[in-house]
């Protein structure tokens, strides 16, 4: 996914959406995505998760929880396999790791299995899923 900081009126519909996919609930700091708002609120830009050739959050993990999903090309993490000690969070250089609040776990974008909501939510076109070899979804 590609943010387009310039389209973004900073309306954080991408972070409702999100918020309710992964906890069930509408709270933009529960998001896997963040919005930064500078000059004077004039400013909005979408921090989202790059999904990193060598990521840290997978990395840092002791218990190997966080993999990457051949299909959509996302950096996972397995609730299974996650012992919620947040060094994924930590460590994430966009800081878009959050714990979910009723398992303690960590959660991060996982691209909606390959259809992201934030993309189809956001009204200005301000997100843009890239598909393997550069096509725009």
């Amino acid at each position: 996914m590609i943010a387009h900081f310039d389209l973004c009126t900073g309306c954080e519909i991408c972070q409702l959406v999100c918020s309710e996919r992964m906890h069930g609930g509408f709270n933009p700091r529960l998001a896997a995505l963040r919005i930064e708002h500078r000059r004077e609120n004039l400013v909005h830009e979408p921090i989202l998760c790059e999904q990193c050739q060598n990521p840290f959050c997978e990395n840092v993990c002791p218990v190997q929880a966080i993999s990457l999903d051949e299909e959509t090309g996302a950096r996972v993490i397995d609730p299974d396999t996650c012992i919620g000690c947040g060094l994924c969070a930590t460590y994430c250089p966009r800081q878009v790791i959050v714990r979910n609040v009723q398992s303690g776990k960590s959660v991060k974008c996982d691209l909606c299995h390959g259809d992201p909501l934030c993309v189809r939510a956001c009204p200005t076109g301000a997100l843009e899923l890239i598909v393997q070899g550069g096509e725009h979804a």
